[in-house]
């Protein structure tokens, strides 16, 4: 669970996923409230990243620190309220059908202007998937593996990047549709502004062009490399 100045909200998530009898990683992208407290507080290991990385990049972290433990399945989500720990089970229902990946899809939230720019993307990387920016993920072991390499590194984004991986690997992703809720408190770390709004746009169609990814699988393998291998 990554989060930033997420104090007001972040007790509550920790307390109701630690209720439902999970492990709860949260990585604070350098708070300047008391964040750090509070998940401390309700029962989360906190990693503590020394300045501010990105929702991503703070994702990642807790990936990789989630791999060297030996976890056969993670879940993300926002630490803002807006996923409710209660839904976990419909993830991982998917998941025992044979999914490596479940997003937790919700396509009533986002203005037409956010659903007209998930249009663009998903069409031009022939993406199957309903909810691109989704946080509430299951990843299981391969795909936890593929999120915790260098190349995963050099992302910005959860969304475009991370699903293109995904499906040049061939891993099964499937959805599962939740209920969301309103964020409680602050404000999106991507779309806060009309100018992180434009680099969005920019980043993810330069991303979507570049063709950074190989689609051959076994060649795709190769280029994928263990983050704990790097020397």
């Amino acid at each position: 669970m990554p989060a930033m100045n997420e104090g007001a909200t972040i007790f509550d998530m920790v307390s109701s996923v630690v209720a439902l009898g999970y492990q709860i990683i949260v990585v604070d992208d350098a708070s300047s409230d008391n964040t750090v407290k509070e998940a401390k507080r309700a029962g989360a290991k906190v990693l503590c990243n020394i300045q501010n990385l990105g929702a991503w990049k703070a994702t990642q972290t807790g990936l990789r620190y989630a791999e060297s433990l030996g976890f056969h399945i993670v879940i993300t989500m926002d630490a803002d309220g807006q996923h409710d720990p209660k839904n976990i089970p419909l993830l991982v229902s998917q998941y025992a059908k044979g999914a490596d990946v479940v997003i937790g899809n919700c396509t009533e939230r986002g203005s037409l202007g956010r659903h007209v720019a998930w249009t663009f993307f998903k069409r031009l990387n022939r993406l199957n998937v309903s909810d691109i920016t989704s946080g509430f993920r299951l990843y299981n072991e391969v795909a936890l593996s593929c999120l915790s390499s260098r190349q995963a590194t050099m992302l910005e984004y959860q969304c475009i990047g991370v699903l293109i991986m995904m499906r040049n690997l061939k891993l099964n992703i499937v959805e599962a549709s939740v209920p969301m809720n309103k964020r409680e408190s602050g404000i999106s770390r991507i779309f806060h502004s009309w100018m992180a709004v434009g680099y969005y746009l920019a980043y993810s169609s330069l991303l979507s062009f570049a063709k950074a990814f190989p689609t051959n699988k076994d060649k795709y393998k190769n280029r994928v490399t263990r983050f704990k291998n790097i020397d």
